[in-house]
This record gives structure tokens, C-alpha cells and sequence, in this order.
């Protein structure tokens, strides 16, 4: 291995992981069980090995901290204040995660919604603010908000989706103007059952 002249930070990835339940944002997070901010809430997150990928690493948190498995996942920022870690020098990739509205968590942490966030350890109250941010503006223009739903949904549920994501009502005829001028939904042909009146049609994503 190269012997540096100069310093060599340590680098962490952290998890701001997103999913929606009754109707709301939802950001987990674990009590940390050591110094600093023992007994605190944080972030999943965990140093990266030197023989590690960064996504590497961050499945890896999700496996052993969230026991997480098959999740989206972005990269998001880095955050490397000086004074970010009381312990050294260190330096933090960030991403976010999305469950969709299926999958199971049998994890250790606990959800919060995001409009009732404790305050959390080091720099994460930036990072979940950060990633809040970032999900918001890209509901607008990517189709990151399909990686809450299940492969087929009505319209009506994946509005109330987009409205627990943003944190505000959505006019109906333009949401569902706008969803299907994407061209990212088409009808199965099928309707709901169980009591909606009238029945709605039920969707799936295109791509």
C-alpha cells in the first residue's frame, strides 16, 4: 500500500430511507448504542471498507441495520464539515432509499413522518433535510415516485401518494392530466373492487 504525506479521512455513508403509510412521508431511523449521542436518533450508516464501493457499502448498512434488502437507491451529496464527527476527520456519502408500499420492515429502528423528526446525531438533520428536498424536486420530473407503489395501483392511490411526498393537496383533474400526459401509466383494463364507487380503473407503469 502507498505510504501519503498528507491525511486520510475516513468516509461514511449514511441512509436517509423514505417510505409512505397512512398517507404520510415516513424517514427511519435507529437509537445509536454508543458515544457520541449514545441513545440518540441517527441515520443508518456505517464506515466504508477500503476494498468496498460506495453503493457497496450502502447496501450493506441497509442489510445490517434496517435488514433491508431490495429498495431503490440514489446517491445523494456529500457533507464533509471539519467538525461534522466529534471522533475525526470525517467525511460522509449520503443517499436516500425508497420502500415501496409492499415491502415488510422488521428492523430494529422506528418510522418517522417527516413533518415529526426528532432531532438527529451529527449532520443528519441536514442530510434528511437535503433528501426531502431532493425527493420533492424530483417528483416533478423523473418518475422517482413509482418506487412507492406496487406494480398496479388506481390513480386515486397514487395521488395520495404524491400528496403524502409533497406534504399538499393536489387538484385531481391535473394530477391525473398530468400523470397520464407522462405516458408512464397505462390501464390494465381491470377495476378496483372493495368498495370504491364508482370502481376505478387500475394502472401499471409502462416502463
Amino acid at each position: 500500500m502507498v505510504n501519503y504525506d498528507f491525511p486520510r479521512p475516513a468516509v461514511t455513508v449514511d441512509l436517509v430511507t423514505f417510505r409512505v403509510r397512512d398517507e404520510q412521508l415516513q424517514i427511519l431511523l435507529i437509537q445509536r448504542p454508543e458515544a457520541p449521542f449514545e441513545g440518540g436518533w441517527a441515520l443508518p450508516g456505517g464506515f466504508v471498507h477500503e476494498d468496498e464501493a460506495l453503493e457497496a457499502t450502502a447496501r450493506r448498512v441497509l442489510d445490517a441495520k434496517a435488514s433491508l434488502h431490495e429498495v431503490h437507491l440514489e446517491q445523494l451529496a456529500t457533507f464533509g464539515a471539519p467538525d461534522r464527527d466529534s471522533r475525526d476527520r470525517v467525511i460522509s456519502v449520503a443517499y436516500f432509499a425508497i420502500l415501496d408500499v409492499d415491502a415488510v420492515y422488521e428492523g430494529p429502528g422506528r418510522w418517522f413522518a417527516v413533518d415529526a423528526l426528532p432531532a438527529t446525531a451529527f449532520d443528519h438533520d441536514d442530510i434528511t433535510s437535503t433528501a426531502i428536498e431532493r425527493l420533492r424536486g424530483k417528483l416533478g420530473y423523473t418518475d422517482i415516485g413509482f418506487a412507492f407503489m406496487p406494480k398496479e395501483f388506481t390513480l386515486g392511490a397514487l395521488q395520495k401518494t404524491w400528496e403524502a411526498v409533497l406534504g399538499a393537496p393536489l387538484d385531481k383533474r391535473n394530477f391525473r392530466k398530468s400523470i397520464l400526459a407522462r405516458e408512464q401509466v397505462e390501464a390494465t383494463g381491470r377495476k378496483s373492487t372493495g368498495g370504491a364507487h364508482p370502481p376505478a380503473m387500475i394502472y401499471r407503469r409502462t416502463r
